[in-house]
């Protein structure tokens, strides 16, 4: 998905590495994770690393900085956004995953989103979780009709096995 030049994304240089955890360049776990095992360290380097390969292999892209999403985590240019991670508790063998887009009215949240969640669900053989809960931070404009949308997929993804229940046209999303 390389080849659109963005005004927007940094070089290299103003990157952290996948095996980092630079927790001022993260954002605050939200209240999606409250009360459950938020990852840090190598647990949170871990997942993040098998992220950036499940997004490559499904194209989770943000356009606008040109880049997989995985790599919002480590851009020094956006240290409140990204994606955050915890085990849910009571059920280890369900990740939650809360991610902050860089502005509160990203027109890309719901489709990054449903493709985090397409990516994590429907490679399950390739991590220790059975689901990985996906929802978008509060400080979103429209998360709580993203998230309604997100808890309908994973619901059907319960139900069916399919991880491509999830809509990504943004029409789809309730109001």
């Amino acid at each position: 998905m390389r080849g659109i030049p963005s005004p927007f994304g940094g070089d290299e240089a103003s990157f952290d590495g996948y095996d980092e955890f630079v927790p001022d360049r993260l954002p605050e776990p939200g209240p999606f994770l409250e009360g459950h095992d938020v990852l840090e360290g190598p647990d949170h380097a871990a997942f993040h690393r098998l992220t950036r390969a499940l997004f490559e292999e499904r194209t989770v892209y943000d356009v606008t900085f040109d880049y997989n999403l995985a790599r919002l985590n480590l851009d020094a240019g956006h240290p409140d956004a990204g994606y955050r991670y915890a085990r849910e508790s009571g059920d280890p063998a369900t990740l939650r995953a809360e991610f902050t887009p860089t502005t509160p009215f990203c027109p890309q949240t719901h489709t990054l989103t449903v493709g985090s969640f397409r990516a994590w669900n429907g490679h399950t053989g390739r991590h220790e979780y059975d689901l990985v809960r996906v929802r978008a931070a509060p400080t979103h404009d429209r998360s709580a009709a993203i998230n309604e949308r997100l808890a309908a997929a994973e619901e059907a993804f319960r139900e069916t096995g399919d991880a491509t229940v999830a809509s990504t046209d943004p029409n789809d999303a309730p109001s």
